[in-house]
């Protein structure tokens, strides 16, 4: 892959790496990083943090993306309100049965066309074919995979049965909260997508794993950081 070219800015590589690392990783904003980098010497304000954040988190994402493994073909799909600009917006998600983000869709409506968007964008971007498709009783769901020719593989359940996909709604809403909601659907889609690929990449499921297995997943993932912002 082509390099990322950090030339024409003031500080060094490694500091705006950094900073992007940490307002994705965490649930920081944009003057909180701002803290931790005057914390340690480096005084930069929060705005061209935010700047930063816009020019070179989509372009770590994309690199993210293209290192990850195929995912699962066991699908979940769900959708989540958010409230931006005073309207009521749909994030439409969709992971799969070991908590991947595979994709993520924000459109106003909840109905059987924006069920149809996401799932043409899954069947489009996915390296894998799915096996089955869980979401919860939203008929929009099932009427797009009938136009899709997949209901077969619909397994339609009540709200407990989809918890894969409801539980990764929480870093989300913390994020939400964190950004004080979100600014505009445009900004939304951009964080989120690049959230989602930094996320897939370093979320470790800490508590079923032995700690030399902890250590190997976080150097991989570490690997993967730097050689996505090489």
């Amino acid at each position: 892959m082509k390099p990322i070219s950090f030339k024409r800015h003031r500080f060094p590589a490694d500091v705006i790496r950094h900073a992007v690392w940490l307002y994705f990783r965490f649930s920081l904003s944009f003057r909180d990083v701002e803290e931790l980098l005057a914390q340690r010497g480096i005084e930069v304000s929060y705005e061209t943090i935010r700047c930063w954040t816009i020019k070179f988190g989509p372009l770590i994402a994309r690199r993210l993306k293209k290192r990850r493994g195929v995912p699962s073909p066991r699908w979940h799909l769900d959708e989540m309100v958010c409230w931006i600009g005073g309207n009521r917006i749909y994030l439409w998600r969709a992971v799969d049965d070991e908590g991947e983000v595979l994709d993520l869709l924000v459109q106003r409506r909840r109905d059987t066309g924006a069920a149809l968007k996401l799932l043409k964008r899954l069947l489009h971007n996915q390296p894998v074919e799915p096996q089955t498709i869980k979401t919860d009783g939203l008929a929009s769901y099932g009427v797009a995979l009938e136009v899709l020719d997949l209901r077969h593989l619909h397994r339609p359940g009540r709200l407990r049965e989809n918890n894969r996909v409801e539980n990764s709604h929480l870093p989300i809403r913390r994020r939400e909260r964190q950004q004080q909601r979100f600014k505009s659907q445009a900004s939304a889609q951009r964080f989120l997508t690049t959230y989602a690929a930094i996320y897939n990449t370093f979320n470790i499921q800490r508590h079923l794993i032995s700690r030399p297995t902890l250590r190997r997943f976080r150097a991989e993932a570490e690997t993967a950081w730097e050689a996505a912002v090489a």
